[in-house]
Order: structure tokens, then C-alpha cells, then sequence
């Protein structure tokens, strides 16, 4: 199997992983991402100090390791086109999140629209880290909102993003430096200074996808009743107030494309934030959470479809070369 027939493969292999996604969300068991996670967690209890150039030596092993052993296995396939696309499959189906992301984003749809108030704060923990307990409904549902739109980039268009880019390897390592910045990156007496190198690396990688995943929600617009253009408009305004250089774009895509507004208060833990408010709409109701649970799916069934073209746009150019 040549170069190009590699990358066709590879195309093949998005398109099977993002079908399989879709199917049975994420892998019940023996997800690798969490295996991963033993690993860095084993990693980070030998090479922990309170110091930025341990935190750089750890994110170093962390990520090299599992895009090492990603691209033995690309170069051990590249003969075998069959095994070569199960290989990109799998890897796709254990990095993307889109289906399941949706999933609890509509539980927590219905839980809000009957009024079920504890039941929804329980499913908060589900989606992102803030605090539920003093939380009312419309806070609930702008958090789950938001969650969407910010993971929507992280759980499904920057790995197909980075599948496109580099394959297998590619997969692998933008997971990899994901799961870091969940696990280190936040900002903690202990992680002050341990987490930066990882924290950087992830918005790094998420630089471009961001914007991609903005631009996708842009165009998704009218699929949620919103119009491509009030989206646009909210993207380009609103979406640098965020203190996240990437988080803001998808926020405030969604936002524009939703027609809600969002941004507040948020608290984590100990830790309060006050954020600028995104959009121009009226906060969101538990029909705009369902309204973002469908936005979600119908970018991360583009970003497929476009990864795998891109792919293969790759082996075209290789091919005349």
C-alpha cells in the first residue's frame, strides 16, 4: 500500500469511527482514553514538582509516548489497507464524544422542561465542572449550553481536525494533550505551575479547530431555526471577550446561531468567574439546550464528512507529486 492508498484508508477510517460514534456513542469498556489516564496519572506521581519545567517534562512524556506508539502501528499497517482502516476507525470511535455529548445534553433538556430541579442539577456533573448545588434553572441550562458549544470543538471537530492533519498520530496525540489539560491544566494551588506546559500545549491545538468549529456552527444555523449570518455576526463580536482564546469562538457562534445570550457568573468550587456575556438573545431555555444538543450533532456530522474529504484531498496531492 502506498503513501496515497494510506491516506484513503485513513478517510475510510474517519468516516467508519464517526459512524460508529454515532451508533453506540462512547466505548462502554476498555476505553483507551481512560487507560490513558491510569497512565498519565502513574506518569505524573514520578515526575510531579511544583515547577512549570517538570510540568513541560511531563506533558512531554505524556503526549510522545501514545503518538510514538501510534505511529509504530500507522507504519506496521502501511501494506494493509483493511487493517490500516480499522486502525484509523478505532482511533476515531475512542476520540470523539459527539454522540454521548448530545446525548446527556437532551437529558438534561428534559429533566429542566418537567421541572425536575435536583434531577438536573445531578446531570450538571455530566457535562462540565461547575458547582450545581445552588444553581437554578436558568443557570443550569446556560451551563449545559455552553458545555455544548465548548465541547463540541474538544470531543469531536479538533480530533477530526487533527485526524485529517496527521492521521493516526495526529488522533492520538491532540487526545492525549486533551485529557492532559483535564487532568493538570486547571488552574489549582497544585497545578499552578505542574499544569501550564499542558494548558499551552491544549490551546495550542485547539487554535484552529475552534474557529472551524465556529465557522461549521455558522453554516448549522438554519438547522436550529437560527440564521448563518445574526451567527456570524455574534462569532466576530463576541467571540474574543472570552477569556478562553478558543472556548469564546464556539460559545459565541452558538450563541449568534441560537439566539440566546450566554456568559455570567460561574463558579468552580472555591473558584468564582465572572464572564462577559456572548450574544444578544434572552438567556437560554431548556427548548435552546435541545435546540444545542441538535446543533452539536449536525457540525460533528460536517466535521466528518470534511475530515475524511480533506484526507483524501491529501492522498490526491501526494499522488501528483
Amino acid at each position: 500500500m502506498n503513501l496515497s492508498a494510506g491516506t484513503r484508508a485513513d478517510a475510510t477510517g474517519i468516516l467508519l469511527g464517526a459512524a460508529l460514534d454515532a451508533i453506540f456513542g462512547d466505548p462502554r469498556r476498555w476505553h483507551p482514553v481512560a487507560g490513558f489516564g491510569r497512565f498519565a496519572g502513574g506518569l505524573e506521581r514520578r515526575l510531579y514538582a511544583d515547577d512549570r519545567r517538570a510540568g513541560a517534562r511531563f506533558a512531554a512524556v505524556a503526549v510522545g509516548a501514545p503518538v510514538a506508539a501510534a505511529a509504530a502501528c500507522a507504519w506496521l499497517t502501511r501494506r494493509h489497507p483493511v487493517a490500516r482502516t480499522a486502525l484509523m476507525a478505532a482511533a476515531t470511535w475512542s476520540a470523539l464524544g459527539g454522540t454521548s455529548l448530545a446525548r446527556e445534553g437532551r437529558v438534561m433538556a428534559g429533566r429542566l422542561a418537567a421541572g425536575d430541579l435536583p434531577g438536573a442539577r445531578d446531570q450538571l456533573p455530566n457535562l462540565c465542572g461547575r458547582d450545581p448545588a445552588t444553581l437554578e434553572a436558568p443557570e443550569l441550562a446556560r451551563a449545559t449550553v455552553e458545555s455544548l458549544a465548548e465541547n463540541t470543538s474538544d470531543a469531536v471537530v479538533a480530533p477530526l481536525f487533527w485526524a485529517a492533519v496527521a492521521g493516526v498520530p495526529g488522533i492520538v496525540g491532540y487526545r492525549a494533550i486533551n485529557t492532559l489539560d483535564a487532568m493538570v491544566g486547571h488552574r489549582s494551588d497544585r497545578y499552578r505551575r505542574f499544569g501550564t506546559a499542558s494548558a499551552r500545549l491544549d490551546d495550542a491545538a485547539n487554535l484552529a479547530p475552534s474557529r472551524f468549529t465556529a465557522a461549521l456552527t455558522v453554516a448549522a444555523a438554519p438547522l436550529v431555526g437560527g440564521r448563518p449570518s445574526e451567527a456570524l455576526r455574534i462569532w466576530l463580536r463576541d467571540g474574543s471577550r472570552h477569556p478562553s482564546p478558543n472556548s469564546g469562538q464556539c460559545e459565541a457562534a452558538a450563541a449568534g446561531a441560537l439566539g440566546i445570550r450566554l456568559g455570567g457568573r460561574n463558579v468552580y468550587g472555591s473558584r468564582v468567574e465572572e464572564r462577559p456575556h456572548l450574544g444578544d438573545g434572552a438567556p437560554p431555555a431548556p427548548a435552546d439546550v435541545r435546540r444545542a444538543a441538535t446543533l452539536s450533532l449536525a457540525v460533528g456530522t460536517a466535521a466528518a464528512v470534511l475530515a475524511a474529504g480533506a484526507r483524501l484531498l491529501i492522498a490526491r496531492c501526494r499522488r501528483k507529486r
